[in-house]
């Protein structure tokens, strides 16, 4: 049974897992190259680490939730990474947004150093899995997600086994493929609405309670509404996945035409100076080109 857990990457996505596994019991430890990014849960119990390897002394599973495949990489195979920190019975939980060939490839040299791994990305913003709001898609060993379930079902109301290694990674850049594009849809609908004379807010509230409801509806619609970009998921972190998306189609020989898209409408609002809000501030190039002003 795991009880002692180490969180690698205690950002926005991480504090909120750290959030939900100390609430459920676990001993959880966590370092972050940030160290001020540890001291809001102290006070709940969470242990703060100096370096990656006094987190993982003594931690039966391991989180990784870093911002970029760069840093995954670091950490994980690095000089000083935890392939060479962990101890063999640990099991390494790679939750990062990433690439399946990346997903793949550490995936491979955790197997060869006799440590167990597996690839389980999880689907919601921060907010959404501060209260348990989210999916977590699993990749790899059958056997070793059943023994971890415990863990997950701690963090999400529901977890799924995808398939092999890689297979979960690419599950969520499909469901963040959506994602976007929805956010970019419900922008594009409420610019429209309020250059005919809608009210934002009742228009949202029809959309709500129409057949184009959807999850982002519900979770961004307010924000858009409001202008209040504070981030769940920051545009900067969600380029990343639109060029995740945009690479795995290439090699996969397929056309992404409306994803392609929607990165350039990310990428115009990053170079406004948007990049560390919330996506939904994708609204705000779509206002900016109607002619529309917005305190």
């Amino acid at each position: 049974m795991i009880k002692r857990i180490a969180i690698i990457g205690v950002g926005l996505l991480g504090s909120a897992v750290a959030s939900r596994l100390l609430a459920g019991g676990f001993a959880v430890s966590g370092w972050d190259s940030r160290p001020d990014q540890l001291s809001a849960l102290r006070p709940r119990g969470l242990k703060s680490a100096a370096s990656l390897k006094d987190a993982v002394t003594g931690a039966e599973a391991v989180f990784t939730i870093l911002p970029s495949l760069e840093t995954v990489e670091g950490v994980i195979l690095g000089p000083g990474g935890l392939l060479g920190s962990l101890a063999p019975s640990a099991t390494l939980i790679q939750m990062s947004t990433i690439s399946p060939t990346l997903t793949r490839r550490l995936g491979e040299a955790a197997a060869a150093a006799g440590i167990g791994f597996l690839d389980t990305p999880m689907s919601g913003t921060s907010a959404m899995v501060e209260r348990g709001d989210c999916t977590i898609f699993a990749g790899g060993d059958a056997a070793l997600v059943e023994a971890c379930r415990p863990v997950f079902a701690a963090i999400a109301r529901r977890t799924v086994h995808v398939g092999p290694i890689g297979s979960a990674s690419l599950a969520k850049l499909a469901t963040n493929l959506l994602v976007g594009l929805n956010t970019a849809a419900l922008a594009e609908a409420l610019v429209l609405g309020a250059k005919g004379g809608l009210a934002p807010q009742a228009l949202l509230d029809i959309l709500k309670d129409s057949a184009a409801a959807s999850k982002m509806v519900d979770v961004r619609g307010p924000l858009m509404v409001e202008h209040r970009f504070d981030p769940q998921m920051k545009l900067e972190l969600f380029l990343k996945d639109f060029r995740l998306m945009l690479e795995e189609a290439q090699r996969l020989g397929v056309a992404l035409p409306l994803t392609s898209l929607t990165q350039q409408l990310c990428t115009a609002t990053a170079a406004a100076g948007r990049g560390g809000e919330d996506l939904a501030v994708l609204i705000t190039t779509l206002e900016r080109m109607a002619g529309i002003e917005r305190p």
